[in-house]
């Protein structure tokens, strides 16, 4: 597997940081074709409540599409500049997160910051990670707030459980880890595991990994009250530039019920994560 299509969500350029340059350098990486998608923030429903003739709505209509169109230029200068020949950027009508996922679903990883919920003027909702996590149906990469790096993955850590969700993460990581100079393997609360076998421990995991050509470390067994605080804190000491782990929960409307580890590390993360469901 390899990463031919990356998509990446634009919005102001003092939130982006180095979310496009993580990006644009994947897709030089993996030879890809980068996408660029900024949304004009408003669900296309809302259309339905205004007749044509409501001037004021076709201006703010008008003026959020233009907006849109400003941050898909400054993705072209940005990506220009770091030498990728294959992209495009693209204006999507709706809110971020139904145009991100629409989009997202025909290309092999999305690209996405994760939201300061400190941030007043943010054009995503709190929900938006996770909103894009559950219903994209692809791999995608979480950059935290003011990421001071401009690529991701030479130290990767995977939070292993060998749940359904798990592999789908480290399969769906595989192009990244193959390039990480250690990727290690992490397992926290294994007797309580109902998939884990306990004597096998991460051997399975780290064999699966080896044939595909990754340098994998299995870490002692871990036992936490939090794994959540406990996987952050740890990734900090080993130095980790990319978590890798499945993102648990269900949808109820537009409320997230997640598991609590995943809600602890896209509240807090400071190292890009790439999550699958």
């Amino acid at each position: 597997m390899s990463y031919k299509n990356i998509l990446v969500h634009l919005d102001r350029k003092d939130i982006l940081k180095n979310r496009v340059r993580i990006a644009a350098n994947l897709a030089k990486a993996e030879d890809a074709h980068l996408l660029g998608v900024a949304t004009i923030g408003i669900a296309t429903q809302s259309s339905y409540f205004y007749s044509p003739q409501d001037l004021a709505f076709a201006e703010h209509m008008k003026y959020l599409r233009y907006k849109a169109g400003q941050f898909v230029e400054e993705f072209k200068e940005d990506v220009k500049s770091t030498g990728l020949e294959a992209y495009e950027g693209r204006v999507a009508d709706g809110d971020a997160s139904s145009g991100v996922c629409l989009l997202g679903r025909v290309s092999d990883l999305i690209v996405i910051g994760r939201t300061n919920l400190d941030d007043t003027g943010a054009s995503v909702t709190p929900d938006f990670p996770e909103f894009v996590m559950m219903n994209s149906g692809r791999p995608v990469l979480i950059i935290p707030p003011g990421y001071p790096k401009e690529t991701v993955g030479k130290k990767a850590m995977i939070c292993w459980n060998a749940s359904r969700e798990s592999i789908r993460a480290v399969a769906d990581a595989l192009p990244l880890l193959k390039k990480s100079e250690l990727v290690q393997v992490v397992m926290f609360n294994v007797e309580s595991e109902a998939d884990m076998d306990a004597a096998a421990g991460g051997a399975d995991i780290a064999q699966y990994l080896k044939r595909h050509g990754v340098n994998v470390e299995v870490m002692p067994p871990q036992e936490s009250r939090d794994i959540g605080k406990s996987l952050l804190a740890l990734a900090e000491e080993q130095g980790t530039d990319l978590l890798v782990m499945g993102g648990y929960g269900h949808t109820r409307f537009r409320e997230f019920l997640l598991g609590g580890v995943t809600r602890t590390v896209l509240e807090s993360s400071k190292v890009p994560v790439l999550m699958s469901h």
